[in-house]
Parts: structure tokens; C-alpha cells; sequence
């Protein structure tokens, strides 16, 4: 299933990777243990509806075995592509760790409850959405920008509830969603300079048929969505996600509302009631 690309774009998407790696290495990287203040941990915070919220996210990061092996065996034939890969199912799985620490020590959630949640995640699999590189490309720059873009609004809502330990820790995961959604920016960018054409098609197409990867895995999603306000509408997906990201790659909107009306059957004002992570 692995695909090939250019020696030159090879080359480029190294670069790309290497600048993504010292960035978090030198200025990223954070310590579960010790950088999220657990000792200020107050279980009177954590309302039910603030744990229905973190547990929709946990699952999906309970994913990262299916996104991750399923990726690799895209890319593999890409170092840099592939070996960001890596570096991305580490990240996302810390995500899934502390949130499932938080769960747990806050008592949201007991043992039991914990485990009866993955014995469910793990019956199900994720597979990829799209097919080629360049598409699932286009889906990361969306899907980590829309995860970003989640995390941002439930940091806020920790904030204002003075939940300080749920703040710091969507304020790390959300540092890193934004770094990953730069990498998938940074090679849309180079395979836009390689094939304009052909990249609009193919974020026409995955604009047109995106959702998030929960949605059709985890049980009542949307719903849960609605209920618990962990998702994102439509409005701020175009005006957080989609409309700044065809600002970085300098997609005129123009220019993208054709590759839509050419390529996708479906317009983006079609998007899901609810986005979340």
C-alpha cells in the first residue's frame, strides 16, 4: 500500500520533519508527571459533564495503535513522512494517557469503568479514510487543526471553571495538535509547489467528505457531542480551521470553491452538525 514520491520531494519532506522534531525537542516536549499540577487536582470541579467530555476524547486517542500502523504502512517508503509518524503516535499517545489520568484520579471514572471502556474501544478499528498520501495529507491538516481548535475551547471552559489541572493539560495536547497540523501544512505546501492541480483536487475532496475519526466508532458521537459540548459547529470549523489554512497554503477562496464544484459532490456547507477530536 506504501506509495513512492519524488527524490526531490523525498529530500524536502526530511527537512520538514527534522525542523518539526527540534522545535519539539527544544521547545515542545512535556512531562506528564511532573509539568500537569495533579497536587492542585480538586474533584469538586470535575462535574459529570466535564467527564463525559474528556472520555469522548480519550477514545479517541485510545486509536493511536489503528492511526498510527495504518499510516506507517502508507508512508513507509517516505522517511520523513514515516518517521513523523512515529513521533506522532508517541505524542498522541501521552493524549490519551493523561486523560485518562485525569479521569481516574478525580474519580470520573473508576477502574472498572475505565476498562470496560477500552474492552469496547478495542472491538472496533479504525481504518483510513482516504487512500493516497497526498489526501490523508489534506485530512491532517484539517483533523488536527479541528482537534486544536477543540482543545483551545475546553482550555478556556478549565479556565473559567478554575479547574487548573484540566487547563494545563489541554493546553498541552493542544500545543501539540497545532505543531502537527504546521507538518501537515508545511507538505501541503510542497505538494502544492509539485502539483497545484492535483492537491486542490484532492483537498477538495477530502474537505467534502471529512469527519472526525470518532464519528462511526465511538456509540452516539454526535449526540454525546451536542450534549456534552466537546465539539466544534460547523461556523467555527470554516472560520478556525478551513478559511486559515487556505490563507497559509494562499488558496484564494475563489479558487477552492471551483476545485469543490470540479472534484466534490458535496459542499463544505454540508459539514457534520458537531466536529469534535
Amino acid at each position: 500500500m506504501s506509495e513512492t514520491m519524488p527524490s526531490t520531494m523525498r529530500d524536502r519532506a526530511y527537512q520538514i520533519y527534522l525542523d518539526f522534531l527540534e522545535t519539539a525537542e527544544n521547545k515542545r516536549r512535556w512531562n506528564i508527571f511532573n509539568d500537569v499540577p495533579w497536587e492542585r487536582l480538586d474533584s469538586g470541579k470535575a462535574t459529570d459533564q466535564v467527564g463525559d467530555r474528556v472520555e469522548i476524547f480519550c477514545t479517541e486517542e485510545l486509536y493511536v495503535p489503528d492511526y498510527s500502523s495504518k499510516a506507517l504502512d502508507l508512508t513507509r517508503s517516505v522517511f520523513g513522512m514515516a518517521w513523523f509518524q512515529t513521533c506522532w503516535a508517541f505524542e498522541e499517545s501521552r493524549h490519551g494517557l493523561v486523560f485518562r489520568e485525569y479521569l481516574t484520579r478525580s474519580g470520573l471514572r473508576s477502574p472498572a469503568q475505565f476498562e470496560a471502556l477500552e474492552t469496547g474501544t478495542f472491538s472496533k478499528e479504525w481504518k483510513l479514510p482516504f487512500q493516497t498520501i497526498r489526501q490523508m495529507t489534506c485530512y491532517g491538516a484539517l483533523q488536527e487543526s479541528a482537534t486544536f481548535t477543540a482543545y483551545n475551547q475546553q482550555r478556556n471552559k478549565a479556565r473559567d471553571a478554575g479547574d487548573q489541572v484540566l487547563e494545563a493539560i489541554f493546553l498541552f495536547v493542544g500545543r501539540d495538535e497545532a505543531a502537527h497540523a504546521g507538518f501537515y501544512r508545511d507538505m501541503l505546501q510542497l505538494e502544492l509547489i509539485h502539483n497545484r492541480e492535483e492537491t486542490l483536487a484532492d483537498l477538495a475532496y477530502v474537505l467534502s467528505n471529512f469527519k472526525m475519526p470518532g464519528d462511526g466508532l465511538i456509540p452516539d458521537y454526535r449526540r454525546r457531542l451536542a450534549s456534552s459540548g466537546a465539539g466544534i459547529s460547523p461556523r467555527v470549523f470554516l472560520a478556525r480551521v478551513v478559511w486559515p489554512l487556505l490563507s497559509t497554503l494562499e488558496i484564494s477562496r475563489e479558487e477552492m470553491k471551483g476545485a469543490m464544484k470540479k472534484h466534490a459532490p458535496v459542499t463544505v456547507s454540508n459539514a457534520r452538525a458537531e466536529i469534535s477530536v
